[in-house]
């Protein structure tokens, strides 16, 4: 694995680039509980997005709705100018093998070996020789840090670290256009957390992909990112307000204006303490 390190915010992005996906005005309601209302998000080809924002305030479920796992109860999702919602189950299923998906826990088959594991998507999707596969699994470890044996294992032999570096693997194996990370480094030590990262840049250096980072962990957003969405829940907010609280590069979070950016960033729970206070007297 290269050991190259981008800047934070170095932009790699086109600047003709066009969009690969546009939110219209979505909203998602699950049993009359608002968890997304009036979002409106253009993402280009080749950006590095981190969605943050503290836990129920809609992150899992805007990048589930993105990549049509949850159709929006309004407005509609668009993904290379075309709307999910006028796709065909056959079309949408064939648009999803533009999707690579890393899961927060890997979500590898414990049944499998690792090699099959990473070979599961490309199996299940096209025609190739079984010397392709091979080709294309290895090179994929390679790339991932990880040596050749570990293809044999199982994933109950490996470290969390080691099985996320699979799941990325995996998420490649089908050369997607876009790749989506929940909550990468979750559950990691910080040097396995900054390994994660620089696999994450090392794919964006390597593949033309556009990325999409779910993520609490702000150090990830600060260092793979070129741009941040923060999210707030939605029952915290005046009727009137977005739901989106900060759109913009990693470098101006701490001067982000508005003081629930700056207090999440910095990890500061007073006003939050004063909330919980007052609703647990209500």
């Amino acid at each position: 694995m290269s050991t190259a390190m981008l800047e934070p915010d170095h932009q790699i992005v086109e600047p003709d680039a066009e969009e690969l996906i546009r939110c219209d005005n979505i909203g998602v309601t699950f049993e009359h509980q608002t968890i997304l209302q009036d979002i409106d998000v253009s993402i280009l080809r080749g950006q590095t997005i981190a969605v943050i924002g503290e836990s129920g305030c809609g992150k899992t479920v805007f990048m589930k709705t993105i990549v049509g796992l949850v159709a929006p109860t309004t407005g509609w999702v668009s993904f290379d100018g075309r709307r999910l919602s006028d796709m065909s189950l056959v079309e949408l299923t064939q648009t999803r093998k533009r999707f690579g998906f890393v899961f927060q826990n890997a979500a590898l088959f414990d049944s499998m070996s690792i090699f099959e594991n990473i070979a599961f998507p490309l199996r299940q999707n096209e025609t190739v020789s079984d010397g392709d596969v091979r080709d294309r699994v290895m090179q994929l470890l390679s790339e991932v840090g990880l040596p050749s044996e570990v293809a044999r294992k199982y994933p109950a032999e490996l470290s969390g670290g080691m099985r996320k570096r699979v799941g990325l693997a995996r998420a490649l194996i089908l050369r997607p256009e876009l790749v989506v990370y929940d909550e990468p480094t979750t559950g990691l030590d910080p040097i396995m957390s900054d390994v994660i990262n620089e696999l994450i840049l090392e794919t964006r250096r390597r593949y033309p992909v556009t990325s999409i980072v779910v993520t609490h962990d702000m150090h990830t957003a600060r260092k793979v990112a070129d741009r941040v969405l923060m999210f707030f829940p939605r029952n915290r907010l005046a009727p009137q307000e977005s739901q989106i609280l900060f759109d913009g590069s990693p470098s101006d979070l701490e001067h982000a204006e508005d003081r629930r950016v700056r207090q999440f960033v910095r990890g500061e729970a007073g006003e939050r303490l004063r909330e919980i206070s007052l609703e647990s007297e209500d």
